[in-house]
């Protein structure tokens, strides 16, 4: 079978590339070496981490907010087994929906490991093994979780967030090495559910690649929340001892530390997963840390070849993986398509939710840029005292001359969601004190971002 365009994996950035090639007329094949569609995010990351996050919200609502509310209850108990089905009917229907999509615009799906023979013939090795020809290819195949030297991912109690989210326990206790996204995320739902849950980071913040004063508050909430955190620790092993783990660590005056729980998490990020894809026998190029080498178009040393999303630099998120599949797609028809990473928004989806775009403040007073600041609290909002969700802030950075925001930072309820107003604001250059005579309706969060915006073009926020 001879295609235009054949993508190499179905996650967020490989299923939306295959859509947006059908969509402008390409013949388009679709490779999956696993038995469903939607790759890492679909299957074991973005959409069953929600399922669980959510599910384990509202039993803590339920223990220690619904009493407040006046809403009685008795004898409120985990059932992780109805929380882990739900969130496998949540992944499925999901992965079905991408099924449908594949059938709607005529992509061939192939099931099997995809590898090249040549850049324009490739391998499928399934339960039979077949060759395809294509005159393009996109690479998608994802990423996998890292590790660190002297640590060995057991799967048992030494575990990846691929176990973490089909756990047959709750743990009376969880250590988690690395304090980035995905760590927190799934310590959230633990520490929930009743779990202690100690993070170990090898910085001195949580969350580092955000603006640290997003960190400093979810460390603060988090906290609160009963986490305890260890900064400026080397971890040098975690060992299964049979009925818990062993982790040693150097703190930051060189002493060992020994840390004891039930399970260890490691969570120190993602690597480029490329294994398998014979990219010697078509001469495609890797960098020093694995991931595929690509130009502004994203079209790797061998023309005709393209990578997108976990596998080529820049940050590993669905949603850029999405965008580059498009860009990918419309730059193959010849369009003209253009991509801003810097307005890609970051989330963490814990509660109190986390989201940033554009610069940071430390980023800003490193380049040497003047800007101006405005910030205002959730708990000045009559929305947020009205839900119980008071903790966080929306932060406006604005240029000190011209006004134009360039970056927005935020830490409170569905911020996940308000943090595309900021990336709407800044695609069309827009300044606070636009965002500031917009009409917000009332009561909202929504209102956090007019007032951090009154604060940013003139320390004028009406409610505080």
């Amino acid at each position: 079978m001879k295609y235009d365009v054949t993508v190499i994996g179905s996650g967020p950035g490989g299923y939306v590339a295959a859509i947006r090639l059908a969509q402008l007329g390409f013949k388009t094949a679709l490779i999956e070496k696993y038995s469903t569609l939607g790759g890492t995010c679909l299957n074991v990351g973005c959409i069953p981490s929600k399922a669980l996050l959510d599910s384990s919200e509202h039993y803590h609502n339920a223990v220690h907010n619904f009493k407040t509310h006046g809403v009685d209850v008795k004898d409120v108990q985990v059932n992780l087994a109805q929380m882990i089905e739900r969130k496998n009917g949540v992944v499925k229907q999901t992965c079905d929906g991408i099924e449908f999509l594949m059938k709607k615009n005529k992509i061939d799906v192939y099931r099997g490991l995809g590898s090249f023979v040549n850049k324009n013939t490739i391998k499928i090795s399934g339960e039979k093994e077949e060759q395809i020809e294509t005159d393009k290819v996109i690479i998608a195949t994802g990423s996998k979780p890292a590790t660190l030297p002297g640590i060995e991912v057991d799967k048992t109690r030494v575990i990846t967030s691929t176990e973490a989210l089909k756990m047959t326990e709750v743990p009376k206790s969880m250590v988690i090495i690395g304090g980035g996204v995905i760590g927190l995320e799934l310590g959230s739902v633990y520490s929930r559910l009743g779990s202690k849950v100690s993070v170990i980071e090898y910085t001195n913040s949580i969350i580092p690649t955000m603006d640290a004063a997003l960190g400093k508050e979810l460390q603060r909430v988090l906290r609160k929340q009963g986490f305890e955190f260890f900064f400026s620790h080397k971890v040098k092993s975690a060992i299964n001892t049979g009925s818990e783990v062993e982790v040693k660590a150097d703190n930051d005056k060189g002493e060992e530390v020994v840390f004891k729980a039930d399970y260890c998490l490691v969570s120190v990020g993602r690597k480029p997963y490329t294994q398998g894809l014979g990219l010697e026998n078509a001469g495609v190029k890797v960098d020093e840390r694995g991931r595929i080498e690509t130009n502004d178009h994203l079209e790797t040393n061998v023309a005709g070849i393209y990578a997108i999303g976990d596998v080529v630099k820049g940050a590993m998120l669905a949603h850029k993986a999405e965008e580059e599949g498009v860009f990918v797609a419309e730059t193959i028809a010849g369009q003209k398509p253009h991509i801003n990473y810097n307005l890609i928004p970051g989330v963490v989806y814990t509660w109190p939710e986390v989201a940033g775009v554009g610069k940071t403040e430390e980023e800003l007073k490193k380049a040497g840029v003047k800007y101006k600041s405005g910030s205002f609290p959730m708990r000045a909002l009559g929305r947020a005292r009205a839900s119980m969700d008071i903790d966080g802030f929306v932060k406006i950075l604005a240029d000190e001359t011209t006004d134009e925001v360039l970056g927005v930072h935020m830490i409170g309820p569905r911020v996940a969601d308000l943090i595309a107003e900021a990336v709407v604001t800044m695609e069309f250059r827009a300044s606070a004190e636009d965002i500031s005579r917009m009409s917000h309706a009332h009561p909202t969060y929504a209102e956090a971002v007019k007032e951090a915006a009154l604060a940013a073009t003139a320390n004028r926020a009406l409610h505080m």
